[in-house]
């Protein structure tokens, strides 16, 4: 009974900090809340490299790539989130990231399909598919038909500086208020 009411004071209080706090770049939970947020498509160059690291406006604005094993998410296995760098839309989680040995954060599937948009890229010479965030447009990484054959066949292999980690532990929002009700 007091997990209960916990969970839907903390469910009120994010709510109402959510909506205190919107702002170009008040991060995006998933896709069915995108339409509450200012869109982050329409953010000027110029606000993103405030906003963004160097590292960060390179590979998600200029549509650069790490090195390989450079990054700082390539080989994390603590439990959590993986949002978006520039908008906050929380796009994969740690259950679906697996080993790949190239060197980047590499997922079998975003949390949503929704979150994410899939385009032809003829770089360099070679097709590839790359991954956008569908809420800002950043450049995510590239999608590949080599992944686990046993989850989706799919190897989401996501630049570091395109992501930021949340830690299940991090967040009071996180309480697992459905496994509480009886």
């Amino acid at each position: 009974m007091y997990m209960q009411g916990l969970c839907k004071r903390v469910e009120l209080i994010a709510l109402v900090f959510s909506s205190i706090l919107l702002s170009p770049f008040a991060p995006i939970a998933s896709a069915s809340e995108a339409q509450k947020v200012a869109d982050p498509k329409k953010i000027t160059d110029a606000q993103w490299r405030k906003k963004l690291t160097p590292a960060q406006y390179e590979v998600t604005r200029q549509k650069g790539t790490e090195r390989a094993f450079s990054g700082k998410y390539w080989d994390n296995h603590e439990k959590g989130d993986y949002k978006c760098s520039n908008c906050g839309a929380r796009l994969f989680v740690s259950g679906d990231k697996f080993d790949s040995g190239t060197g980047w954060p590499s997922f079998d599937r975003p949390v949503d399909s929704r979150d994410v948009q899939i385009s032809k890229d003829r770089s360099f010479g070679v097709e590839r598919d790359e991954v956008t965030c569908s809420h800002c447009g950043a450049h995510l990484g590239h999608v590949f038909d080599d992944g686990p054959a046993a989850t989706t066949g799919k190897r989401y292999c996501i630049n570091s500086a395109s992501l930021d980690f949340k830690p299940l532990s991090s967040s009071p929002s996180q309480i697992d208020c459905k496994a509480n009700k009886k």
